[in-house]
């Protein structure tokens, strides 16, 4: 059986958990317990805090864990990235009052550095060969400016109206985190086994996501141009309709290529054009 570790509350946690049922697996949730066995799987989880995730792993606790790219590094410990999961996208960086004037990284030489991100702030600073006093805090680390502990801030940060509310203003970022899947460096065989199944799932939910089914009607003799300009992943399915000199196309593209084709497709003589979500989608 294999253990995945993944948070039991937090900013990753519902989507670890819609991601896992994505992938047709059934499970209880976490209200009270801190294991739970998938009924149709070989895969048993693990609910745990975020900062305790690439520890569990690395020490083999847990086979592979769904966690954070800043939680990770900030860890420091032997573990293998499997696959990246595109949610949860952040940055750490680093903030200072609104009001000072701030032209380089050089600003934070001789200063003081709230955060609860020690090692990467750390390592970030001694790249860039700049001395300050970095001073570890947990929970509200925007708060430490206005009473005075400190002279800016090291955070993570999504949309900045956090910090716009504290005074401060972002002028650094030092490193860009989504979630991750990581394994322990020491899987048994038969565990990798079960986690190339799951990869195997992840990755048709995952290019489902990316892709829609797309289907419109042109007049026969556009259909070959219409065809030229679908970026499809194969020759698309061609049907006659009923009405003679028609035909019904079907194909899948990634949706972000629609919004840039959609002219030229109507350009062509494409209409009544549908697109359609893909629950899953295997290459």
């Amino acid at each position: 059986m294999l253990r995945i570790a993944i948070q039991k509350s937090g900013r990753l946690n519902e989507d670890s958990v819609l991601l896992l049922k994505e992938c047709g697996l059934k499970f209880g949730g976490a209200d009270r317990k801190l294991i739970a066995k998938v009924e149709n799987f070989d895969l048993e989880i693990l609910y745990l805090r975020d900062d305790d995730i690439p520890r569990y792993v690395h020490e083999g606790v847990a086979d592979i864990g769904i966690v954070g790219e800043n939680v990770l590094f900030e860890a420091n410990l032997a573990t293998n990235t499997e696959k990246i999961l595109g949610f949860g996208k952040c940055r750490l960086s680093l903030a200072i009052p609104k009001e000072a004037i701030y032209t380089d990284f050089k600003w934070f030489s001789g200063k003081r550095i709230a955060t609860s991100y020690r090692n990467v702030l750390h390592n970030w600073l001694n790249e860039k060969g700049i001395e300050a006093r970095i001073e570890d805090i947990s929970g509200s680390v925007e708060i430490a400016p206005g009473i005075g502990l400190a002279d800016g801030i090291c955070d993570l940060v999504s949309s900045g109206s956090t910090l716009i509310s504290n005074g401060l203003k972002e002028v650094e970022v030092i490193l860009k985190s989504e979630a991750v899947l990581i394994s322990s460096p020491n899987l048994l065989p038969e565990k990798r086994d079960i986690l190339e199944s799951l990869i195997f799932r992840i990755n048709a939910v995952q290019k489902a996501q990316n892709n829609k089914y797309i289907l419109l009607n042109a007049p026969i003799d556009a259909k070959d141009e219409i065809i030229k300009i679908l970026p499809g992943i194969k020759s698309p399915t061609v049907l006659p309709l009923a009405e003679s000199g028609w035909c019904s196309i079907h194909t899948v593209i990634e949706e972000d290529k629609f919004w840039e084709i959609i002219e030229k497709l109507k350009k062509a003589g494409a209409q009544g054009i549908l697109v359609v979500p893909i629950e899953k989608m295997i290459v």
